[in-house]
């Protein structure tokens, strides 16, 4: 009942019009502000002096050693996941925050957990410690064999108990709750100890002579990892690990191509714990590029430059027609690309856009779905990419500047369409923009295009040949230089916070790229992904046959196995940020199309398409329930709305593989035709969808014009012509229905006479 209640509100009681003369000028200014989450603790005193500290200490731990001291690779990766979770601990609580309860005194049912946890996690500490004491002070390279057994049991055991207290005792919202001081100090003693029996780890891990005591610690280690990402993503990502956690001892009872023969505790748990599960590709990326590009956006939003570019997109298309719906295609496409995700993208500049667009006269539901089909295209807009581009050449091998440059023509197709599905709704619904007086001069705007230095560093640096690390502490320096030609100056103190607020975004992400890990892990050890890519080849085999006339289509398999490699991709995809999904989704279908002859470059960009679009695919649209949030309507009603808006991203990976020339494989003459064709399919396609064709459309022609569309899609000469053809007869058709339907209208007013009395 809400939720009808809800959509059927376009605007609130008091909203203004923004056609009349006392509406208020649109406010743009700190719309890059990300408000504190559900669970996330304001903390106050020394409290939040020492998380600011911890902050700022953890991105310029980063900074340090990835420009000038670098370290082991996997000392570097296990202190990058633990000082994630300490933070994130520190910041976010086991549930949904009550701000408004005072705080209250430790009861007797909180004591007693509180003394067994702390007297155990306590004791792990100093048994590690004492370990480090005896190697770097007393010189003897392994402790007595109490020490390790004595901790690995108070961690697993400490750690157990601090967990479920958090989520049985409420944590205040202005204080860190003691459950959640002690499972940092269990990330840190997992960490010192994973580190201080590096040399064995490397070798006894995922083998038969693992011990106890490393089963134990990457199992407290797994559990943390698990939380944390329950905490910042939902549990979503939870049970999707612990499905892949599940089968990989449920092997041996399986069915078909699912069956393994399984794998002891103590081999899997430490196994996961290797660059084979968390700390592999997923975290080598969350520790280098996304850290970096994560600050770089925390600079970015410092230096108050983030909402130069809001306010750009809203002088260059506030009065166009529906105008806020198009500035959000612009400002999310501007701030998604050196965003990690797509619902906090939509948080960013959702908060802003949505309320505008119901103004305007969009339907709540539309404003939520458009706001969140143009912040998951930021995923997939160059040079940045939300990160997934730099996993993409850390899988690939291929170079960057490549990945980059592929992606120019599938993004631009893609905000094409969704900028013609926003055009077309305005068009039937009869909206206008925004007026002039209410929204940035322009000319202001174009005057400070300075503010575009950083992104043009980061790209002029890149394509120079400077490596990605490199490339973005130079446009992050950049960013606060230029911030010292606007009254928004960055100083030391502006720096630390830029630090701090970097430290904070990265969290989220760091621990979906470690839970990432771990499904990864799984499909490394199973070879699930192996057997995966076996069934796609058996399926490419075999062409579809119609029965009735034994007509066999040939290339139908390879089609149809593509397909199952989509739906595969999206359901992997559903409840993770863009990085995670795609890293999983890579591992499990990635293999099985490059097996299908498909080149390399065109498979992944498939998989990373499709795992970037699950975030407005229903049932589970992270980014779909962020803007229905904002919007105050359904969120299963807004994912449906958002995945019809964002339609055409389902099209365009197939497009990749009929025509490569859309990833720049090609002569110029053979990517300017596609370009073309591909964007003229795509405007008849959102046509077809608006059932808006110079006019509204009945639902034959609507039908016409989708096969049109689909077949200027498709690539080929002969495609291209039968839907050009499709098209202009098609155009012909609502001219004429147009013309006659005006002259009808004209006919019946003039033959009209006066009114019955």
């Amino acid at each position: 009942m809400n939720s009808q209640r809800h959509d059927n509100q376009n605007t609130a009681p008091d909203d203004k019009d923004p056609q009349a003369p006392d509406a208020p000028k649109v406010a743009v200014e700190d719309v890059t502000e990300i408000p504190l989450g559900h669970n996330e603790r304001d903390v106050a005193g020394w409290q939040r002096w020492l998380l600011y500290s911890i902050c700022v200490l953890y991105t310029a731990f980063h900074l340090y050693s990835l420009n000038v001291a670098p370290m082991e690779t996997w000392a570097f990766r296990i202190s990058h996941v633990a000082g994630g979770l300490v933070i994130g601990f520190l910041l976010t609580t086991a549930a949904t925050l009550n701000r408004t309860a005072n705080p209250r005194a430790l009861t007797t049912p909180q004591l007693v957990p509180l003394l067994a946890s702390a007297t155990a996690i306590g004791y792990a500490a100093f048994c590690i410690g004492l370990a480090w004491y005896l190697r770097e002070v007393g010189g003897q390279p392994n402790p007595p064999d109490w020490v390790f057994e004595h901790m690995r049991y108070a961690l697993i055991g400490g750690t157990g108990i601090a967990l479920l207290s958090s989520w049985i005792f409420h944590s205040p919202a202005n204080r860190v709750h003691w459950p959640d001081w002690l499972l940092s100090l269990a990330a840190i003693v997992v960490a010192a100890f994973i580190i201080f029996a590096l040399a064995r780890w490397r070798m006894a891990a995922g083998t038969s002579f693992v011990g106890t005591t490393e089963f134990l610690v990457s199992l407290t280690g797994i559990l943390l990892i698990l939380e944390m990402t329950r905490r910042v993503a939902g549990l979503a990502l939870v049970i999707i690990t612990g499905v892949f956690l599940f089968y990989a001892f449920a092997g041996p009872w399986l069915p078909g191509i699912l069956e393994h023969r399984g794998y002891s505790f103590p081999r899997f748990f430490s196994y996961v714990y290797t660059d084979n599960g968390i700390l592999g590709p997923t975290t080598a990326v969350s520790s280098t590029y996304i850290i970096l590009f994560i600050t770089f956006a925390a600079f970015l939003q410092a230096s108050k430059v983030g909402d130069y570019f809001v306010n750009f997109a809203f002088a260059a298309a506030g009065r166009a027609r529906g105008g806020p719906a198009k500035v959000s295609i612009f400002a999310s496409g501007l701030m998604g690309m050196i965003n990690g995700t797509s619902a906090g993208n939509v948080v960013a500049t959702g908060s802003l856009t949505i309320p505008l667009m119901k103004k305007v006269g969009y339907h709540p539901r539309s404003a939520g779905a458009i706001e969140a089909a143009a912040s998951t295209g930021g995923q997939i807009m160059p040079p940045i990419m939300g990160a997934g581009a730099f996993i993409m050449a850390e899988i690939t091998g291929i170079p960057y500047t490549e990945l980059a440059i592929a992606a120019i023509i599938p993004a631009v197709l893609y905000f094409l369409s969704v900028y013609f599905m926003v055009d077309l709704e305005a068009r039937k619904m009869g909206m206008t923009g925004l007026r002039g007086d209410q929204l940035p001069q322009l000319g202001d705007m174009l005057r400070k295009v300075y503010l575009f230095i950083p992104i043009i560093v980061l790209i002029g640096a890149l394509f120079m040949g400077y490596s990605v690390i490199r490339a973005g502490t130079v446009a992050m320096i950049s960013a606060a230089v230029v911030s010292w030609l606007t009254p928004h100056w960055m100083g030391p103190r502006a720096i630390l916070r830029a630090l701090e607020l970097g430290a904070k975004m990265a969290i989220p992400l760091v621990a979906v790229c470690a839970c990432a890990g771990i499904i990864v892990g799984v499909i490394s050890l199973t070879g699930v992904g192996a057997r995966f890519a076996s069934m796609l080849l058996g399926i490419a085999q075999v062409d579809v046959t119609i029965p009735i006339i034994n007509w066999t289509i040939e290339g139908s398999g390879q089609l149809l196995a593509m397909f199952f490699a989509m739906c595969i991709s999206i359901l992997l995809g559903m409840g993770m940020p863009t990085t995670a999904a795609y890293a999983v989704a890579a591992s499990v279908v990635a293999p099985g199309l490059q097996r299908l002859g498909i080149d390399p470059l065109v498979a992944h960009f498939f998989v990373f398409y499709f795992a970037v679009i699950s975030a407005i695919t229903p049932p589970v649209a992270l980014a779909a329930y962020a803007a229905s949030a904002i919007a105050n309507t359904d969120p299963l009603r807004t994912s449906v709305t958002s995945f019809k808006v964002g339609l055409a991203a389902f099209i365009v990976p197939f497009m990749f593989f009929y025509s490569p020339a859309l990833l720049g494989e090609g002569t110029w003459g053979e990517i300017a035709r596609v370009v073309v064709t591909a964007s003229i399919g795509i405007y008849l396609l959102t046509a077809s969808v608006q059932g808006w064709f110079f006019g509204h459309m009945v639902w034959f022609l609507r039908i016409g014009l989708l096969i049109g569309a689909l077949s200027m899609i498709a690539g080929g000469w002969m495609t291209d012509l039968l839907g050009i053809t499709i098209g202009g007869v098609l155009v012909a058709l609502q001219l004429l229905f147009k013309k006659q339907t005006g002259e009808l209208a004209a006919s019946a007013d003039k033959g009209a006479g006066p009114p019955r009395q």
